[in-house]
């Protein structure tokens, strides 16, 4: 518990990863690459690194949580990343989502180092990661994983260890995989409960709690209704995981139908300017087949 831990990466789900770290008593070390969001935790009592390399140099485990492969690579191995200041022994996490094969390589690169390595994407969305309950994947050495648990556990509420190194990553896109076709469905409900005209708080009040009910379906369907397109996750991050899970698919032949065509709604949102939205505003592309929007006649927000 007395080893100092760094934290790479303060956005949408790495601030409140942070600050539940901060909470649960740890020396924590912070870096951003934008430094102005590394604010509220620095005056929280956090110390705020130079650089990856730097915070590495005096931090026993590491965790990074950025936006994609090469993002990760950046930070990690990178002219000043974690892998120029880490000490032989030191622990680095990676909880970003990434390509399993990239995990992987990760892996091995800072294996030559002495440095030991861990992948543990999370879900839960932003909500989750400020309440200090995401489900989290970890793949890698048993041995490490318990050194990560104490941290984990801070961070979240599920904590799976899946397999070795890039198994937590193959689980994150399982996830994706029913995140977005649960979204698919959920977005067909609402559709058609509108078109019909019934009480939307009402429809989402009968069906939540049966065998219907699902996390998006309690905590997207009444944004929906409110149109509330704060995100969670965004469209773009999503559609760079699906980007992840449609690779992931071809390199072992598993036919993606649904995905694919979610994927395909996706882009067209993007295209239509909405990436920065939640991902639950994929409603939006069913809405614009149907001709009907959700909650649009003044429905409240149950």
């Amino acid at each position: 518990m007395s080893e100092r831990v760094g934290f790479i990466g303060l956005g949408i789900m790495g601030r409140g990863m942070a600050a539940n770290l901060l909470k649960a008593g740890f020396d924590l070390v912070v870096w951003n690459r934008t430094a102005s969001r590394a604010a509220d935790l620095v005056a929280a009592g956090a110390t705020l690194a130079s650089s990856p390399a730097d915070l590495a140099a005096g931090c026993g485990v590491i965790f990074t949580c950025v936006s994609d492969t090469p993002d990760v690579q950046a930070v990690i191995l990178g002219e000043h990343g974690v892998i120029k200041g880490a000490q032989p022994g030191a622990l680095v996490v990676d909880m970003s989502t990434i390509s399993p094969q990239g995990a992987r390589e990760l892996g091995v690169a800072l294996a030559a180092r002495g440095v030991r390595f861990l992948d543990a994407p999370v879900s839960g969305g932003s909500e989750g990661a400020a309440k200090g309950t995401l489900s989290i994947m970890v793949g890698g050495d048993a041995a490490l994983v318990e050194r990560a648990m104490p941290f984990f556990t801070a961070m979240g509420k599920t904590i799976t260890h899946v397999g070795a190194i890039g198994d937590g990553q193959t689980v994150k896109l399982v996830n994706q995989i029913l995140v977005v076709g649960t979204m698919l469905a959920v977005s067909e409900a609402l559709v058609f409960a509108q078109a019909s005209g019934v009480d939307l708080a009402k429809t989402l009040a009968a069906v939540s709690g049966g065998a219907a009910g699902s996390w998006m379906l309690s905590n997207r369907g009444p944004q929906c209704v409110a149109r509330d397109w704060r995100p969670g996750f965004t469209i773009d991050l999503q559609q760079k995981d699906l980007r992840l899970v449609l690779q992931a698919a071809d390199q072992v032949g598993a036919p993606m139908l649904a995905t694919g065509q979610i994927y395909q709604l996706y882009r067209a949102l993007q295209q239509a300017g909405l990436g920065h939205e939640g991902n639950h505003a994929l409603i939006k592309a069913i809405e614009r087949l149907a001709g009907v929007e959700v909650g649009a006649s003044g429905a409240h927000n149950g």
